[in-house]
């Protein structure tokens, strides 16, 4: 009932001891910076201070996604050994790499008729699709069956909600998001853009707040008002964050100070290279399951 292997993606921004300790596998993305190719391998090639310290000092990384042959290559052994497999992916909203891992999947499933293969697109980001892989892998552990656990995924996975809000500005005009203009006068006005997910998994602009001690209170809000039973929500939350850790912790101390019955601790994580690569230093997001996301 239980023998296939969940699979995802580097995207998905949880510790490489937490994929090891589940025997996940994960694929990596690539990015490129100052002339270079690397793996984003969850820091293990690049430390995310390394990273980081390099954009603050002028580097603007480029990132690839995944190809067909590469996603043959990692989805393979695991089919020839018998196997079914369920592979969880970033969302097709922000990348082309879901697109790649379908066509790997149907040319791989002409050479093994007889095995499973469940593809989700998680339209979801970082530790959001962290947190639907881990959701997953419980299932899993739990001994539920791959084809229930791919149709539950395909059922809920616009309910986990992705809110960011960034305290920088300074990569988002480098890499033309935003005009030196607006730049200039957000970082007079110490303006943290807050942003979330959409249901077709695309990053969109919510607000633009005053402080950063008044967005992580705003993030928290949203929180209160899309959660799984608002205040009493019971389920897992995730915070990653590029390079500001004590941002992430203030927000993981107000989640477990307004929600008491949380499934464990608030599990803060580094935002990948990959997803860095467009944030830049200075954002936080936080995820949890709540209302169904409807724009």
């Amino acid at each position: 009932m239980t023998n296939y292997k969940i699979t995802c993606s580097s995207t998905a921004d949880l510790p490489r001891s937490y994929f090891e300790s589940k025997d996940i596998p994960y694929v990596c993305y690539h990015f490129e910076m100052d002339g270079k190719l690397y793996p984003d391998d969850l820091g293990k090639t690049v430390p995310f201070k390394e990273f980081y310290d390099r954009i603050d000092a002028g580097a603007m990384p480029v990132t690839s996604q995944v190809n067909v042959e590469e996603f043959k290559k990692f989805f393979e052994p695991v089919l020839a050994e018998g196997m079914d497999l369920l592979h969880i992916e970033m969302s097709s909203g922000i990348s082309g790499t879901f697109n790649c891992a379908r066509i790997a999947r149907e040319e791989l499933m002409e050479k093994y008729p007889d095995r499973k293969f469940y593809l989700v697109d998680s339209l979801g980001a970082s530790s959001g699709f962290g947190l639907l892989v881990d959701t997953a892998w419980d299932m899993k552990n739990s001994g539920r069956p791959a084809e229930e656990v791919y149709g539950w995924l395909e059922e809920n996975k616009l309910k986990l909600h992705h809110w960011f809000f960034s305290t920088d500005l300074k990569h988002y005009k480098r890499g033309g998001r935003i005009s030196a203009t607006s730049a200039a006068l957000g970082t007079l006005l110490n303006i943290c853009p807050l942003m979330n997910m959409n249901d077709k998994g695309e990053l969109i602009p919510r607000e633009k707040i005053r402080g950063k001690k008044h967005v992580i209170r705003e993030i928290v809000e949203k929180m209160k008002a899309h959660a799984q039973n608002g205040a009493a929500y019971s389920g897992k939350c995730f915070v990653s964050n590029s390079a500001c850790p004590e941002d992430a912790q203030a927000v993981a101390a107000l989640v477990e100070a307004e929600f008491r019955h949380l499934s464990g601790k608030v599990m803060v994580n580094d935002i990948g290279t990959v997803v860095g690569s467009h944030t830049g230093p200075g954002t936080v997001a936080l995820f949890f399951w709540g209302d169904e996301r409807v724009d």
